[in-house]
């Protein structure tokens, strides 16, 4: 019997809707056109070769792990008000979070990848790869304290503090090749008005944005709705041992 069965006495209940299909089927398509652009449309660079195909993951996870990191922010600071405070802003929160590690991994893999065929090697001790990889390993701890059990809202209050202490780090992480030597390059795009970028190029870095984040949506929506069924779970198996307890001592 899956849990799903015993809770609701219906099988196989999903967090599907015609909305997220839909939206699947859009992100698939997307997947496949930045994949088609990428690698084989958009030109090589003039300095950087066939490598800089790279790009147009790893700049679009990192800005999207961003993007999921502050959604955490964001959530836990709605649940921690008392006026916003429900336990679907710690799951989106908690959604969030895993999404952004897995970007931010993603991030990581592409970055060494792209720093071997660069650099020569896989990884240095550089500013924004340092703070990079420890924002990882913060929200991977993120993740291991909303593990730790309690009731669901221990769980929310514990994980929503730790989510806004973690998010000061971005600041950081974003800027640590203007506060310290660094041997990752400045921005090409934001904060850069001398963009002498290809324009096929700009435009596939960009529908690499647009791709990730339709993905981002897409799965934040599935998750939190598989942690909403986790909790129901939960919540209904602690009802049946306490009855099953009553029935013991009676």
């Amino acid at each position: 019997m899956t849990a799903s069965t015993a809770t609701t006495g219906r099988p196989d209940r999903v967090t599907g809707t015609p909305f997220t299909r839909a939206l699947g089927i859009v992100t698939l398509v997307g997947v496949l056109w930045l994949s088609w652009f990428g690698l084989f449309v958009t030109p090589a660079d003039v300095n950087q070769g066939e490598s800089v195909r790279i790009m147009y993951a790893h700049v679009p996870g990192a800005w999207l792990a961003y993007l999921a990191f502050v959604v955490t922010g964001i959530s836990s600071a709605a649940y921690l008000w008392r006026r916003t405070r429900s336990l679907t802003w710690d799951r989106i929160a908690g959604a969030s979070a895993e999404i952004g590690v897995l970007f931010m991994g993603i991030s990581l893999v592409t970055g060494s990848l792209w720093g071997r065929l660069t650099w020569g090697t896989f990884w240095t001790w550089d500013a924004r790869l340092t703070t990079t990889a420890f924002l990882f390993v913060t929200y991977v701890g993120y993740l291991a304290v909303r593990n730790l059990g309690g009731s669901h809202h221990q769980r929310a209050r514990r994980s929503a503090v730790l989510a806004l202490l973690a998010v000061l780090e971005i600041p950081l992480v974003h800027f640590s090749v203007e506060l310290w030597n660094s041997l990752h390059q400045e921005a090409s795009v934001a904060g850069n008005t001398d963009v002498t970028m290809d324009g096929l190029m700009l435009f596939t870095l960009f529908l690499g944005v647009i791709v990730f984040t339709l993905m981002y949506v897409w799965l934040l929506l599935h998750r939190q709705r598989a942690l909403a069924l986790q909790d129901l779970v939960d919540d209904t198996g602690l009802d049946l041992a306490i009855a099953a307890r009553r029935a013991e001592v009676g």
